[in-house]
């Protein structure tokens, strides 16, 4: 007999009925977790050659009918004709993060499960949660970043020895999880991302602020963003929970901040009526400033800082380990990187920056019509007004890469008319590289020649697939060709 998904309990799954819904990292690691259990497990996917079936074998045999749950896949929107019709039939639809949740193991060291830490947002979040992974590890704690991260989060729910989990949740995991209660939960920013998946940014939204159903200690938030503040009023959270937000000012009762070139803590110090107890300097941070120093750090990475560092004291870690945490953090690849500082000319990978609010985040660390900017790829449905709006003081040049560069094209025509824009053919994907560099480096020795200060910044605010296999592989490709005019850097 079929059982509702609140019934489903680490005992009941040992002998669950369970559909996997694609085998990305997270659904193999779904499928080998679920049947060690003992569960029931079948796995489709149309293009995974080691799937049980595919979508259309699978809907037409009805096999739906004797299934458990649907454990699916983050790539699988809820329009999914597989997912359309499990919910039609009752059948529970999970996230792999909500069965990590329900398969949570008590630690060895004792105590019940790892506490979760958990980190969402437009931007920011793989930073953020690397860096909170940092402080809890200079505090002594076992722990790993996991989730949208890269280790899935049902592998390290299971694990006895991790002490506390620093999570990356996506909107698409949290669009299918309802039972997470997370010790501290932030939601770094929101801006329009995803919404051919989501419908809606509304309903992205919404998403974003479920990982803040439940929480125990802290909700923490963006107070330069009213969507995040509107998030932690709507949640429903346990009691004797607070609010913190973060905030690049000073900050007031209930936030962490900034006071001259000191991160502090005006959130969790028993004196935050009338003292702010110091977490760090910005010249801890110095090192995250693609060689540019303290002074040109970008404003968003002192936010991620600022978060990282929120989350860890509600985990209860001492100030101290917020600032060794962060002095000893070093980024992931493709995060404002100088791959080149040559012939007045420095060039800056932050392929990362797949959207909009990435790219304006990007830009902002640089000077007044200092940059030449590499962007373009697959917009996604978005638009780009209020980032070239924002930013186009910022810029000497653009060169336009990617299939869908007509979104950017028209808001540079529209809000920076005045700014040279070369656009690379997207016909030869094998070549758009080496061609994008080869414009950039003609239109920024132009300004070198008479100016301080000029940067090559790849920040697409777009995603890669279109020419690339991933963001990673576009940042290598362009990194790759720099290098091939700079060798000695």
């Amino acid at each position: 007999m079929t059982v509702g998904g609140s019934d489903l309990t680490r005992d009941a799954l040992a002998s669950a009925r369970v559909v996997v819904a694609g085998l990305g990292v997270s659904g193999r690691a779904a499928r080998d977790v679920l049947a060690g259990l003992g569960a029931h497990v079948t796995t489709v996917d149309d293009r995974a050659a080691d799937a049980d079936t595919d979508v259309t074998g699978f809907l037409a045999h009805g096999a739906l009918g004797s299934t458990d749950v649907v454990v699916v896949s983050p790539g699988w929107p809820p329009t999914h004709p597989l997912l359309v019709a499990a919910r039609a039939g009752g059948v529970p639809v999970w996230s792999e993060v909500e069965l990590a949740w329900r398969l949570r193991v008590d630690r060895a060291a004792g105590g019940g499960p790892a506490p979760w830490l958990a980190v969402t947002g437009t931007n920011g979040k793989t930073t953020t949660v690397e860096m909170l992974a940092s402080v809890l590890r200079a505090a002594g704690r076992r722990t790993a970043a996991v989730g949208n991260v890269g280790t899935p989060v049902v592998l390290a729910a299971t694990d006895p020895d991790l002490d506390v989990l620093a999570v990356e949740l996506s909107s698409f995991q949290l669009h299918h999880t309802t039972s997470m209660a997370a010790q501290a939960a932030a939601v770094l920013n929101v801006a329009a991302d995803h919404l051919d998946w989501h419908g809606s940014l509304d309903a992205y939204a919404e998403d974003k602020g479920r990982v803040f159903t439940g929480v125990e200690v802290a909700c923490v938030y963006n107070a330069a963003d009213p969507t995040t503040e509107h998030l932690v009023r709507e949640a429903d959270v346990q009691d004797g929970a607070v609010a913190v937000g973060f905030t690049l000012g000073a900050p007031g009762v209930g936030q962490v901040g900034l006071v001259d070139d000191v991160l502090v803590d005006r959130g969790f110090t028993a004196l935050r009526h009338t003292h702010a107890g110091e977490l760090a300097t910005v010249a801890d941070l110095a090192h995250l400033s693609g060689g540019a120093g303290a002074s040109g750090l970008a404003p968003h990475v002192v936010q991620n800082a600022l978060a990282a560092g929120a989350l860890a004291l509600a985990h209860g870690v001492p100030p101290e380990a917020v600032r060794d945490g962060l002095r000893a953090y070093q980024p992931g690849a493709h995060r404002i990187a100088t791959v080149a500082d040559a012939d007045g000319v420095r060039w800056v990978d932050d392929s990362k920056a797949t959207n909009a609010h990435a790219a304006a985040a990007a830009l902002a660390a640089f000077g007044p019509g200092s940059v030449v900017w590499i962007a373009g790829g697959l917009a996604k449905g978005a638009t780009f007004d209020a980032l070239v709006a924002a930013r186009a003081d910022r810029l000497h040049a653009v060169v336009l890469i990617g299939v869908d560069a007509g979104p950017l094209a028209d808001a540079l025509a529209r809000h920076a008319p005045d700014v040279p824009v070369v656009r690379v053919d997207p016909g030869d994907t094998g070549s758009v590289m080496t061609r994008a560099v080869t414009e950039a480096a003609r239109l920024a020795a132009a300004r070198a020649a008479s100016a301080d200060g000029t940067t090559v910044l790849l920040a697409p605010a777009s995603a890669s697939m279109d020419q690339f296999a991933s963001y990673a592989a576009r940042g290598e490709a362009f990194a790759a060709e720099v290098r091939a005019r700079h060798p000695r850097g």
